[in-house]
């Protein structure tokens, strides 16, 4: 009875694009850069396999940023997909 309208007021999601992997991706550089500055313990904790690589940080520093940076991506691309932008 109410499916019809229910799935008329559901918006189109957005297709997978090498533009929407683009801002993900940019999103988790910005949050490790802000997570470089702003964590004061960053390589407590189990260590990554080659920490060079993920900037001395140990693993929760490593799973926090890259949450964190993906928060930001799903917002950013949610806002301009909303705008149109993209």
């Amino acid at each position: 009875m109410f499916l019809p309208t229910l799935l008329a007021t559901v918006p189109p999601t957005l297709q997978w694009s090498p533009v929407v992997g683009l801002i993900m991706i940019l999103s988790n550089i910005a949050a490790i850069a802000i997570g470089k500055y702003t964590i004061k313990y960053p390589s407590v904790g189990p260590a990554m396999p080659s920490s060079n690589l993920f900037g001395g940080f140990g693993l929760g520093a490593v799973l926090g940023t890259t949450c964190l940076g993906h928060i930001l991506g799903a917002g950013v691309i949610l806002g301009l997909a909303n705008a149109g932008v993209i």
